[in-house]
């Protein structure tokens, strides 16, 4: 693995995972929508271009074929805010995904790595269960599902090396979306009440740059047509991280739990496994969550 393009490149995720395949001396054709990076800076190996995927024909009429070795997808509009719930955007981001594996493949690339969700177990175990009545939250993750499952038939039907990692929770340093972690440190610094709900749910969270970190072993050494769960590998209950996360930054402060109601879906403990990806990559996190937590905290009082 010499050559990767990246698409979604100067997002949160894509602009680590980045600046990781840099670290690891591959050369990267970086693509986002904006004129000019925000987020990316100066390499030698680092060549940025302007693209918008949703053309994909773009891609082979701007990059030369036989070039590239890896595909690594992260554009996705509506990741987070309200347009999570636009079913029109989430179906468009999952066919824009197909497209560009299949103009991969005529570069010349012989992996595609692209980010998935736990949410899309979280969909399964929803839309499965006899009466239930998933919310409109859960249309992100039903268009990363629906991206999955297409993406498999289409890889094996060009001949193509498809691999779907699937982010638990990352947080960090660069983020200003009102996910979770950021929402609740936000809270802490205003100094908010901190109200949950029983946050009895399974979950986890993983840095940032551990995220990056799976991104490139799995490029690596990841096997073909495997999905590989990033995770911090101490996946356990909400409440927990909560007390963590309130001890680090905020020893003062008493969470209240169980003033807001939780309407998901509780996953078991096993669905959060990173078995595969250890086994399969070596892959091992290298930053807590009170550590972590507490440089995004750092970074979030001076934004």
């Amino acid at each position: 693995m010499q050559n990767v393009i990246i698409t979604g490149a100067d997002g949160f995720v894509g602009s680590y995972t980045v600046r990781k395949f840099l670290d690891e001396s591959c050369r990267v054709l970086a693509l986002d929508i904006a004129e000019i990076p925000n987020r990316l800076t100066p390499h030698e190996n680092l060549t940025y271009m302007k693209l918008d995927v949703n053309d994909s024909a773009q891609l082979t009429e701007q990059i030369p074929a036989d070039v590239y070795d890896t595909f690594v997808h992260f554009a996705w509009a509506g990741s987070a805010g309200p347009a999570r719930v636009d079913y029109k955007l989430q179906m468009n981001n999952a066919l824009m995904t197909v497209e560009c594996m299949k103009k991969a493949k005529e570069l010349g690339c012989g992996r595609f790595v692209c980010a998935g969700s736990i949410m899309e177990y979280e969909v399964e175990a929803a839309i499965h269960a006899q009466g239930s009545r998933p919310g409109m939250a859960y249309i992100y993750g039903m268009g990363k599902h629906i991206a999955h499952c297409m993406c498999k038939s289409v890889a094996a039907d060009i001949g193509i090396d498809l691999l779907w990692p699937m982010i638990t929770n990352a947080y960090g340093v660069g983020e200003l979306s009102p996910r979770f972690v950021n929402t609740t440190i936000r809270k802490i610094i205003a100094g908010e009440p901190l109200q949950f709900t029983a946050a009895t749910q399974n979950y986890d969270f993983v840095y940032v740059t551990d995220v990056a970190n799976a991104f490139y072993l799995i490029a690596k050494s990841g096997k073909p047509f495997c999905e590989y769960l990033i995770g911090s590998g101490t996946a356990r209950p909400l409440r927990e991280f909560i007390i963590e996360m309130q001890q680090a930054l905020a020893p003062d402060a008493k969470p209240l739990f169980g003033d807001v109601p939780f309407t998901g879906t509780n996953m078991p403990l096993s669905v959060f496994s990173i078995d595969d990806l250890r086994n399969d990559t070596g892959y091992s996190t290298q930053v807590s969550f009170a550590e972590g937590t507490k440089m995004t905290m750092d970074w979030l009082k001076t934004v």
